[in-house]
């Protein structure tokens, strides 16, 4: 077997007779050259990706102030950063938000500030001790008047990433994107055969102590991120870098549509081949790499998977789910991805990236299990009416006014002659309809963009539904659509009015 160390490896680079590809160019090495003659032929393979990686934070020390303080709460750009740390260390998160911009501005674009050189407003307020007996301060400071400024990301590149798509009736907003409905779209995440991890799946090189490229600076992997579970196909890596160090050319905030901020990275770990199982995990294609195609029109912990597709099919712009053809969009940059790949690649063949040997393996045992929940949360079909009153849209609306005095409701949900909800009508409709005095069939009042729910959904995610779109009643419909109950707001105040406070 064709085998070379990794001090070889390390010999050439700084002797400049390193050969260096990128992760695409390795595949059509290894059918040309075979596995013995690809370690012959390569030296390092550089990989690369550009996403959101919305699991990303940064240390930072403030420095004593005079008088000293040790602070409780601090704001950057009115953003939160956590202060029980120490008492001028904080922790800023990417996707925490802005107490004044909200969801536009948070965590990531205070990051993205800084590497830009630009100044924050920094706030605080202190404890009030004896040793650090300041109690507040507002200061204006750059990245450079910070003594550390430390980037600890717990979950970043992920080895590949559901897609995702939207079976309900409306258009949902998410990390994923907004997706449209009835599967108008799927997003997708990662770069494929560029993806570090995908080629290098079973941690051969991948640990510990690696060095990698980590938005334009050198950075380092220091564990299995959080989630971590190779065994499903779905690894992590923890990283770290300096954020002194680092390019906003590789590192941008971004705000998703009515979900919140996070913050896009470029990540690359470079990849010795020192043997011919490393040089064959490096030939992996687009079409090797399986994703699920998840359904995020079910608001649960477990989505329905809707299909499987590979990275070569999402790719093509196109994939099938059943006998519907879906147009696909990625969320993560393939251009950016080849480019840190790139550079990544050029920084070695110039001797200014030498590979480090991983101190300790990656676990190829990870646990990404469901939370523990020891309290119970109702459901709809706890508390839902059963006692349901429908109408047909072609009956008069004398007719639904006779129904919906004999109804517990406000409501009337329109159903087809299979009883599918279609529609739904108010007192308010069917009272404006009677001062108008021109209109006489339910049709033509009717609401046909319709808000349900469905009996196994928990009663906090139907509050929110009626909360966000201010409505007062949604229909309960089973799988098939078809309506078998009502709720309202007044079975939530029945049911949160019996809630003690704790």
């Amino acid at each position: 077997m064709a085998e070379k160390t990794l001090s070889e490896v390390n010999e050439r680079i700084r002797d400049g007779s390193v050969r260096v590809v990128t992760a695409e160019e390795m595949p059509s090495i290894v059918d040309e050259l075979g596995p013995a003659g690809a370690v012959r032929e390569v030296d390092v393979v550089t990989t690369g990706t550009f996403g959101a990686m919305c699991s990303s934070g940064l240390f930072l020390n403030l420095g004593h102030s005079d008088p000293p303080i040790k602070i409780g709460r601090a704001w950057l750009n009115k953003v939160e950063a956590y202060g029980g740390v120490a008492a001028v260390d904080l922790f800023l998160g990417a996707t925490q938000p802005s107490i004044d911009r909200g969801i536009e501005y948070g965590g990531a674009h205070v990051m993205e500030d800084l590497v830009s050189g630009k100044a924050i407003e920094v706030e605080a307020e202190g404890v009030g001790t004896d040793c650090y007996p300041q109690l507040g301060l507002e200061t204006t400071l750059r990245l450079e008047d910070f003594n550390q400024a430390t980037m600890v990301n717990p979950r970043n590149a992920y080895q590949r990433y559901n897609a995702a798509t939207n079976s309900s009736q409306r258009t949902i907003h998410t990390y994923m994107g907004t997706l449209l409905p009835r599967m108008g779209n799927v997003h997708y995440s990662g770069a494929g055969v560029l993806n570090p991890i995908s080629n290098d799946p079973s941690f051969q090189y991948i640990g510990m102590g690696v060095r990698i490229f980590l938005a334009g600076s050198q950075g380092y992997i220091i564990g299995s991120g959080t989630q971590h579970n190779p065994q499903a196909g779905f690894a992590t890596l923890m990283v770290t870098g300096d954020l002194k160090q680092m390019d906003r050319r590789f590192l941008r905030a971004a705000t998703f549509t009515r979900y919140g901020s996070s913050l896009y990275l470029g990540i690359g770990v470079p990849i010795p081949i020192l043997n011919e199982r490393l040089a064959l995990s490096t030939a992996v294609r687009d079409r090797d790499i399986e994703v699920p195609v998840v359904d995020y029109g079910v608001p649960r912990r477990d989505r329905p998977s809707m299909a499987k597709v590979n990275y070569e099919q999402l790719k093509s712009g196109m994939v099938r789910i059943g006998r519907q053809e879906v147009a696909t969009s990625s969320l993560s940059s393939l251009l950016m991805a080849r480019e840190v790949a790139a550079t990544l690649k050029g920084s070695i063949e110039k001797g200014e990236f030498v590979l480090t040997q991983p101190v300790a393996p990656l676990s190829l045992a990870g646990s990404a299990r469901p939370m523990k929940q020891t309290k119970e949360f109702p459901y709809v079909e706890d508390v839902m009416s059963r006692e349901v009153v429908s109408v047909t849209e072609d009956i008069s609306v004398a007719e639904a006014a006779q129904a919906i005095i004999k109804s517990k409701f406000d409501h009337l949900p329109v159903v087809n002659s299979a009883g599918v909800l279609c529609g739904i009508i108010t007192t308010w409709d069917i009272s404006k309809a009677v001062a108008d005095g021109t209109i006489s069939q339910v049709s033509q009042i009717m609401t046909r963009n319709v808000f349900s729910t469905t009996p196994d959904q928990p009663i906090e995610l139907a509050a929110r539904t009626l909360d966000t779109h201010s409505i007062s009643a949604l229909p309960v419909v089973d799988q098939d659509g078809r309506v078998i109950g009502m709720l309202s707001s007044n079975h939530l105040s029945r049911l949160f009015a019996g809630r003690r406070p704790r």
